[in-house]
């Protein structure tokens, strides 16, 4: 699924305004200066303007209104932008709230300190702006061009200026006591930082507001009931089966999965031949391993489905869903054939003719929703021997999980040595005290 053959229903989010068709001309700057900093909550994007909002009042989906937007009230309110103004795109992408991301939802528009520390609304009350810091319009971002982790000495600010990364405010050392007294415990956490990102025990679970999309399984699109389109409900409140969407699952307060990173990921691009087997394709892997000094054990939120693959040609195929009858749009026609030979058309790509569907997965790194620190991760959710939270974590030796079976065997040798020791020593002491009597 992409933006190409689709472009003015989702460059609603993805541009500023006007990206219709292949032929957008990215050199020419049309960046919507309005979406970001609207004070009114009144300026929306129409959903299938292509990035425009309504100039007059307009009907979507024959059942929602977009009321006119007042261009010069609005021009005239504008301010900083806001986790509301951010969210307009963000909460919503994927198709919904929450749908995407699972660490971002419209609970971040007000969120208690238990959803996350950083924006609670009665405490630090952090906007996106906070940390995601802007020089010239440009926004820092963390894992599409500044490495998420990076070298643990080009964190502080002081040697970069962006405030991105956990370590800009916290430092390498981030936990200190609370009184100025000595504690070994917080030394050992301390130890860990060089290897595991502080979101790894710092968000222990995800979508923990909103439910979150997890399997999306378009095969079974294009069914109807009686000759209308079926959406039906689970008990999320959330769709289990949308006829334009197919069967979909969801879930809440979901535990990550782990996985070494570099802060760069690896992309399945359009065009790519890929084998279909038994495993899912990947489509967005990230990058990292336990011999790069750069990489970190990350939690991530896995996304499965299954989506259309051209067999003979060996590609993922992108389908068409929006637009009128007789553009093939899938939604208008729901003929996965049509909207597979007009999106792989827009695309640049070939099409056999031919569809099947296959299993995808791809990983999104999880940075929001910081939960307090009291209910941060407990060593033992790791340090376990089995069942742990990094339980498919390889190359590194991580004590409760791991054994070496010679080493325990010297350990438990010097251990009963010293008992020994101990033991004689009592003894002597024993003996002497009654002899002085």
């Amino acid at each position: 699924m992409a933006v190409t053959s689709n472009w003015c229903r989702c460059t609603s989010c993805h541009a500023g305004y006007g990206w219709k068709d292949k032929s957008f001309d990215f050199a020419v700057e049309k960046i919507d200066c309005l979406v970001c900093h609207d004070t009114t909550g009144t300026y929306k994007k129409f959903p299938t303007d292509c990035g425009y909002p309504p100039l007059k009042d307009k009907v979507f989906a024959g059942k929602k209104l977009f009321k006119a937007v007042n261009l010069a009230y609005v021009a005239q309110h504008v301010g900083y932008s806001t986790r509301e103004s951010c969210g307009k795109c963000h909460f919503f992408s994927g198709g919904g709230d929450g749908v995407k991301r699972g660490d971002i939802d419209s609970t971040l528009i007000a969120p208690p300190k238990k959803i996350d520390a950083h924006m609670d609304a009665k405490g630090l009350n952090f906007t996106c702006a906070t940390c995601h810091t802007t020089t010239a319009h440009e926004i820092d971002g963390r894992h599409y061009d500044t490495p998420a982790p990076g070298k643990r000495e080009l964190a502080l600010p002081r040697y970069e200026g962006h405030l991105v990364k956990c370590e800009a405010c916290h430092g390498t050392r981030p936990h200190r006591p609370e009184k100025k007294l000595f504690d070994w415990r917080l030394v050992k956490l301390n130890d860990h930082t060089d290897r595991v990102a502080c979101q790894t025990c710092h968000i222990p679970l995800y979508a923990r507001g909103l439910p979150t999309n997890t399997y999306w399984d378009w095969s079974t699109a294009g069914r109807f009931k009686d000759g209308k389109p079926i959406v039906k409900m689970g008990p999320l409140g959330r769709p289990e089966y949308h006829t334009k969407k197919g069967t979909l699952k969801w879930g809440k307060n979901l535990v990550p999965v782990y996985r070494w990173y570099n802060g760069t990921y690896s992309y399945l691009l359009p065009g790519e031949k890929v084998e279909a087997g038994k495993d899912p394709i990947v489509l967005i892997k990230p990058n990292g391993s336990p011999e790069d000094p750069d990489s970190r054990i990350f939690p991530f939120k896995p996304h499965f489905g299954k989506q259309p693959y051209d067999p003979v040609n060996k590609l993922m195929i992108v389908p068409k869903l929006f637009g009128p009858k007789g553009s093939g749009a899938f939604w208008a026609e729901f003929d996965w054939k049509k909207a597979a030979a007009a999106g792989m058309k827009a695309a640049g790509l070939p099409f056999s003719g031919k569809v099947e569907f296959v299993e995808t997965v791809y990983y999104h790194a999880l940075s929001h929703m910081v939960a307090p620190r009291e209910d941060a991760l407990k060593c033992a959710a790791c340090h376990v021997r089995q069942g742990g939270r990094l339980a498919s974590i390889s190359g590194v030796y991580l004590p409760g999980r791991d054994r070496h079976v010679e080493l325990d065997k010297i350990g438990q040798t010097l251990c009963l040595i010293a008992l020994l020791f101990v033991s004689i020593h009592g003894v002597a002491r024993i003996i002497i005290a009654l002899k002085r009597k």
